[in-house]
């Protein structure tokens, strides 16, 4: 055997044994990015259920209009039963008609039922049972990172999050900072200041004091929920640089993305909701021309949230905290271009605890699937990742 050949078949020996351990290589160059939307999106804005009457029926402000080609603010079309958001038209829909994006409704944890932001991304970031001890100190992109023999993991936050804790000590680094109002302090001032001797004076002190009075009350949720995760504007700036890292250095990584808990004026095909996907979308779209095109191929992002939102809206135009979501996966080499994983028929009839949807895709069992496919991972591993989870085979990769 030559050195040439003797190269290969080392390359082709996918576990490695390690004090005693078998290692799982990953394969190929294979790369997986996790973007988590906290805040909790409401999902069922962007997948859209065209097909269902009680969809429209219970959203008469929120709702996005069924497909019409004429129509620039109605659905994408998807397929008889689904469409997209009309924001991700330029950025997410190309990747659809590319077979390089896939969409798992009604997914998220199915025995996390607190519609707590911050129970809910922990234990989507644990990976953990609800019902068992929590290990704080092992989150489950850590446990995948220790079961690859060469990965080179990084999470992109100010702080490194509970999924990447764990045995081995995981490199983050910090992204840009959430944008500031568009009137700032001393702005303010200066129009205060001259208006001081008018007779709107008073109109323009309580304008601001009602603005600073609505803007904190909305806003203290909003900033605990994405726990100092970047916001959708600094995400899309921010993603091309990730995709140049994952591309050159790093092989599994992890980022957040905040602003999603919409209680008031959500917007429908256009407002605050439509601007954060337009932004998220250019964000994806972005990272994918980053990587590269054989980089692409060899990549899996998953786009994922703490639950969904009430299916119905609520009096203030907006949407509240619910259960089952819409999960997003997306790459150049994935089985895309479908609605994947157990669906049932959007009514009344399916709703959880008539709020919410319902909750059919395990978060933990989809991940487990996908590692299986992506890194070769055998069902001891999976089980070391996810203690007794049930892979979902979706087909994707």
């Amino acid at each position: 055997m030559n050195r040439r050949d003797l190269i290969k078949a080392f390359a082709a020996m996918a576990p490695l044994t390690i004090a005693g351990r078998v290692w799982a290589a990953p394969a190929s160059d294979a790369r997986l990015l996790v973007v988590f939307l906290r805040g909790a999106y409401d999902a069922a804005n962007v997948l859209v259920p065209v097909s269902s009457d009680f969809y429209y029926n219970s959203r008469p402000a929120l709702h996005i209009a069924k497909p019409d080609v004429g129509n620039p603010d109605a659905a994408l079309s998807l397929t008889a039963e689904w469409g997209l958001h009309p924001a991700l038209r330029d950025s997410i829909y190309p990747m659809w008609g590319r077979r390089e994006i896939a969409f798992v409704p009604f997914a998220g944890s199915s025995d996390d039922l607190t519609r707590s932001h911050f129970e809910t991304q922990d234990t989507i970031e644990l990976g953990q049972s609800v019902g068992g001890s929590r290990d704080y100190r092992s989150g489950f992109m850590s446990r995948l990172a220790t079961e690859l023999a060469r990965a080179r993991p990084i999470a992109f936050t100010d702080q490194l999050p509970l999924m990447f804790r764990g045995q081995t000590q995981i490199p983050n680094i910090a992204l840009n900072s959430v944008g500031k109002p568009g009137v700032d302090d001393r702005q303010a001032q200066l129009i205060r200041d001259m208006y001081a001797h008018s007779n709107l004076a008073a109109s323009v002190a309580e304008g601001f004091k009602v603005r600073d009075d609505v803007y904190r009350s909305i806003s203290e949720e909003m900033t605990a929920a994405n726990r100092g995760a970047v916001s959708p504007r600094g995400f899309e700036l921010s993603a091309r640089r990730i995709g140049r890292l994952m591309r050159e250095q790093y092989n599994l990584g992890f980022v957040d993305v905040g602003g999603w808990d919409t209680h008031v004026n959500q917007g429908a095909a256009t407002g605050y909701l439509a601007d954060r996907l337009g932004e998220l979308g250019r964000a994806l779209a972005g990272f994918s021309e980053e990587i590269g095109p054989a980089g692409w191929r060899d990549t899996t992002v998953v786009v994922i949230s703490e639950f969904g939102r009430t299916f119905r809206e609520n009096g203030d135009r907006g949407t509240d905290h619910g259960h089952g979501s819409v999960y997003w996966v997306l790459g150049g080499g994935i089985n895309g271009g479908r609605i994947v994983g157990e669906q049932v028929k959007v009514e009344q009839a399916t709703l959880f605890q008539n709020r919410d949807s319902p909750v059919l895709t395990d978060y933990r069992a989809m991940f487990a699937g996908l590692f299986q496919r992506v890194f070769g991972l055998d069902a001891a591993a999976v089980q070391r990742i996810f203690t007794g989870v049930r892979p979902a085979e979706l087909g994707l990769a």
